[in-house]
């Protein structure tokens, strides 16, 4: 326990919560004096020793369920017991037409075994690097869980096996019954990767290093931020804007005196002897035009967010910017940041199509766009999406992402994920990828920014 509370100090300092050395030693001594056993009472005493600003205690509240769970994950049943011989025999004859893989998962649920440390390891070793530091994202990993172990298609080989079943003429109530006890038991397994999800979180949060420096903070990947270093993150964009702007403007007083063109000089210097009396200049370059498309669930948000941020902090540097979101539809949103901020734009954004899970729809998204939108793109018009191409195996609508890139200037795809991850589950890059003309890993805001500044580029 000792140890656990240990943890819980390091999560709390890692969530932004300030703790003295001394603040902990009074927990410890707390604990000892009123012992653990009154689970409410051993809450009030961490909460009375560590939290000395009252904006503090909902990060206490959030973090302290998730490191002293009151319940264990639910009991799993065997299916098996209430069948005679012969309707074992028929469910083993119905398990062989699916794949080893899913013979091995439904056997497991029919026998009523929890998942195995093995899988667990597993997982562990597979999101080594992608786990998040905060708890909110608790569903979030327990759904890449889930994805990892292919649940889908274990659903799928489920209403498949009650199916054949039924054709066999196994007796319905006995077949309601084998349904009833694999639900129930899917849902404990459900509840064993959200528990084991929390536990990683909790155990990321623990080992990670305290508040990171500016410049830390900018190499931090996207999808592992706290809120408090989202909030730090939004002061940064300030200046990378700053940044980019006195550049970006840079570049476009070059293409206003005209930048010198050699090979054009040089033909004209023909008729003087290859002296160059008149020099000739490249064409004038316009203010670039963006139509961005930002993907705002919930694991894009914060990268749409910052995104969407530079952009229009160069407002004043570009032709025209038209910015979309969208979840499991399209909202055109740039009227929301004409008087507001970004952070109060997207949250407002937010209040009309709330997040939720499985709900992400990139081909009806472009549907929307080339039915109501498609004149914001010409030959001028660069189009950007940010996203992560993970479509919930929804048609990807390649054909209209093609017909948008012979419209417009260029195609650039703004992606957190690395490479390696295209093309797993249900993400749609791989058929996405030839269509655009760049794309760029964006993974943490140093790379959004170093991103911004090259599709900015004449």
């Amino acid at each position: 326990m000792e140890r656990r509370i240990a943890q819980f100090i390091s999560a709390l300092r890692t969530s932004g919560v300030r703790i003295s050395l001394a603040e902990s030693a009074d927990a410890f001594q707390a604990i000892e004096r009123l012992g653990v056993q009154d689970r409410e009472r051993f809450r009030l005493s961490l909460r009375a020793t560590l939290i000395k600003d009252a904006r503090d205690i909902p990060i206490f509240e959030r973090l302290f369920p998730l490191f002293f769970q009151a319940q264990e994950p639910p009991p799993l049943q065997n299916a098996l017991s209430g069948l005679t011989p012969q309707e074992a025999r028929q469910l083993a004859e119905a398990l062989r037409q699916f794949s080893q893989y899913l013979q091995e998962m439904l056997k497991k649920l029919l026998e009523g075994q929890p998942l195995s440390p093995e899988e667990l390891a597993y997982l562990d070793d597979l999101f080594n690097q992608a786990t998040p530091l905060d708890p909110r994202l608790q569903n979030w990993l327990t759904r890449q869980f889930e994805q990892a172990l292919r649940f889908r298609e274990v659903r799928e080989a489920l209403e498949a096996l009650f199916q054949h079943l039924q054709e066999m003429g196994l007796n319905r109530h006995k077949i309601a019954q084998v349904r009833r006890t694999l639900q129930e038991n899917l849902s404990a397994w459900q509840e064993q990767l959200r528990q084991h999800a929390g536990e990683r979180i909790l155990q990321a949060m623990a080992e990670a290093p305290r508040s990171p420096t500016a410049d830390g903070l900018l190499q931090r990947p996207l999808q592992h931020l706290t809120p408090d270093e989202m909030h730090r993150l939004r002061r940064e964009v300030r200046r990378l804007a700053a940044a980019l702007r006195t550049r970006l403007a840079l570049r476009m007083h070059r293409a206003r005196n005209g930048q010198l063109d050699p090979k054009a000089t040089l033909r004209a210097s023909l008729k003087y002897g290859l002296i160059p009396l008149e020099l000739r200049r490249k064409d004038h370059t316009l203010k670039p035009k963006l139509v961005a498309i930002c993907d705002i669930s919930t694991s894009m948000r914060f990268c749409s967010e910052l995104m969407l941020s530079l952009l229009y902090a160069l407002q004043d540097q570009l032709g025209h910017t038209h910015a979309f979101a969208f979840i499991d539809h399209l909202e055109y949103i740039s009227p929301d940041f004409e008087h507001l901020s970004v952070e109060a734009a997207i949250h407002q954004v937010l209040q009309r199509m709330p997040p939720g899970y499985y709900n992400t729809n990139l081909g009806r998204a472009l549907a929307e766009f080339q039915q109501r939108y498609l004149s914001t793109l010409d030959r001028r018009t660069t189009l950007i999406l940010v996203g992560d191409g993970r479509n919930n195996y929804n048609d990807p609508r390649t054909d209209l992402l093609e017909a948008f890139a012979r419209r417009a200037r260029k195609v650039i795809w703004l992606n957190p994920e690395p490479p390696w991850l295209w093309g797993s589950g249900d993400s749609d890059m791989l058929l996405y990828a030839p269509l655009c003309t760049h794309i760029f890993q964006v993974a943490s805001l140093a790379q959004l920014a170093a991103a911004v500044d090259r599709l900015l580029m004449p």
